[in-house]
């Protein structure tokens, strides 16, 4: 059984916490050169008071390093425009030579955030539906006109286009069957969070139907998993670091989540994530709660080989 892609966070998001973007640009070099799959950046315009531009960060990320894929996880697309924001990836993925990955998502855990950038949270499905049909245009046609509920475009021409023919690799986000649903119509993959084994399984019987309906051979729309996990020796430690961390961002008490986010040894995390990797997980986000950007690295590698291991048992 082939082993997941291995994805771990740029750290940016914790330069508000005093992390220095010298020690995120040297991380993701330590990164590649050490082997991991890929880099990925959250996106909030002001998540309770806080943000990242997903698309910034990798831009710089992509300048200090050959290799690594590129992933926003996940891009809030229904607070901008999706021409601008088309644009935007097609340079990105260009001086990336082909290694951006836009996930997207509709997370509204905090509804302010929304408000703040004029967008009703009760339209944000929607209006991320119509904008994946109008970058795709603007990637691969040479013309664009669309005329929906909330974007509306009159021969539209954007130059330069991505780096490869059928456009930026898209990830679309979420546990719901509408975002299974939006996967299989439009994306190259599913990006889960604080979902079961079982629930991918029935994610892959859900979207090979729902993706053969459009006319897609849903065999190739990947599955993915972001992992919430702390690593240490000390479980109690682990899991104190994790929870403080978790209800810390999402405001959300600890309990909530604790059943889909491990916390321990590398060799307990690889555990926990092999009935992942058995239902058809084929790459994984390690969202881990490291004291620095080197260590998260260090915690990655640790996991992968791990896993490894446990995989070849």
């Amino acid at each position: 059984m082939p082993l997941p892609a291995i994805f771990i966070p740029t750290g940016a998001w914790n330069m508000r916490a005093g992390v220095s973007a010298q020690q995120v640009l040297d991380a993701a070099r330590k990164a590649e050169a050490a082997g991991v799959d890929g880099l990925f950046a959250g996106d909030h315009v002001t998540f309770y008071g806080n943000g990242n531009d997903g698309l910034i960060n990798l831009a710089a990320v992509a300048a200090v390093t050959e290799r690594v894929q590129l992933m926003t996880s996940v891009f809030l697309l229904a607070l901008r425009h999706p021409t601008p924001v088309a644009l935007q990836c097609a340079m990105i993925d260009q001086l990336a030579l082909g290694r951006l990955i836009l996930g997207v998502g509709i997370g509204g855990e905090d509804a302010n955030e929304w408000l703040a950038c004029g967008v009703d949270p009760r339209t944000r499905a929607r209006r991320t539906d119509e904008s994946l049909q109008i970058m795709r245009s603007l990637w691969t046609q040479e013309e664009t006109t669309f005329h929906g509920k909330y974007f509306q475009l009159d021969n539209v021409r954007m130059q330069p286009k991505p780096f490869r023919e059928e456009g930026v690799t898209v990830h679309v986000g979420g546990r719901s069957d509408a975002a299974l649903r939006r996967a299989a119509r439009y994306g190259d993959a599913w990006i889960s969070i604080w979902v079961s084994p079982r629930r991918m399984q029935e994610a892959r019987e859900k979207i090979d139907e729902w993706a053969a309906a459009e006319g897609r051979d849903g065999a190739k729309i990947g599955l993915g998993l972001q992992l919430w996990h702390a690593v240490e020796d000390d479980p109690d430690a682990a899991r104190a670091r994790l929870a403080r961390r978790m209800e810390g961002f999402y405001r959300i008490p600890f309990d909530r989540f604790e059943r889909y986010s491990p916390a321990g040894r590398p060799e307990e995390i690889a555990e926990f994530l092999a009935p992942y990797i058995e239902a058809g997980c084929s790459h994984v986000n390690l969202l881990g709660v490291q004291s620095s950007p080197d260590a998260t690295v260090e915690a990655a590698l640790a996991v992968k080989e791990a896993l490894a291991n446990v995989m070849s048992a």
